[in-house]
Parts: C-alpha cells; sequence; structure tokens
C-alpha cells in the first residue's frame, strides 16, 4: 500500500523541498538547457554544432549540460562509428514535448523586452 506521503511525491509538488520534482524544475529552467532544446529543435546537431548555435555557452557547461538532459532523458546521445568519430545529439520524445512550452517562454520574453527594459531603468534609476 503506498503512503499518502509516497503518493504524494510521485504524484509530484515542486512546491516541497524533497520533491524530485523541484530538480526537474531546476533542470528545465535553466537558460543553457531552454537554449539547447531550441537548438536541437529542427533536429539532431553535433556538439560543434550546438556550440556556434548557443553563443556565449562555454565547453565545459555545454558538456555539463548536455550529459544532465541525456541523463534526465530529454536528449539522446548517439555515436556513429566512423573515422573520426561522429556524435550527434538529439531531443527524446520527452524532449520534443518541452519545445512547445519553451518557445512559449521565449516568445513571451522577446515580447516584453521593450517593458521589461523599460523597468530595469526605471528600478536602476530609483537607487
Amino acid at each position: 500500500m503506498v503512503t499518502t506521503q509516497a503518493a504524494s511525491v510521485l504524484r509530484g509538488s515542486p512546491y516541497r523541498a524533497d520533491c524530485p520534482t523541484r530538480r526537474i524544475l531546476d533542470r528545465i529552467g535553466d537558460r543553457w538547457t531552454v537554449l539547447i532544446v531550441g537548438a536541437l529543435s529542427d533536429g539532431s546537431a553535433r556538439f560543434s554544432e550546438l556550440r556556434r548555435r548557443v553563443e556565449g555557452i562555454s565547453q565545459k557547461m555545454l558538456t555539463q549540460t548536455l550529459r544532465g538532459l541525456e541523463r534526465d532523458g530529454i536528449v539522446s546521445r548517439t555515436v556513429h562509428p566512423e573515422v573520426p568519430v561522429r556524435v550527434e545529439y538529439a531531443l527524446t520524445e520527452a524532449g520534443r514535448t518541452l519545445r512547445e512550452p519553451l518557445r512559449a517562454l521565449e516568445e513571451w520574453s522577446i515580447a516584453h523586452l521593450g517593458d521589461v527594459s523599460a523597468s530595469q531603468k526605471a528600478y536602476d534609476r530609483e537607487d
């Protein structure tokens, strides 16, 4: 029999400190995750292609983020036994379901860029 507390954890409540959904939200809310999922939205890419598409990401951060996304089942890594070896990254089925909500956040940030910028300037003048 599943206890009420165990059922709550299985269902998920990211507002609880001990809930695993909080870790998932940390992953998908990370700026590099958002950009990498966007960069992979049109299909698979090699590491060097991703690094060019996601300007400003370091090699170390791209490696760490891709490993985390692979561990979480959001990105797949395929090694092609060629000379030289070719490695491609692609969104998994779960990763593809993230495209729409993350695209909505991207569109929101573009649509509200002027408002946010004006608010920041007004706030900074008050200090």
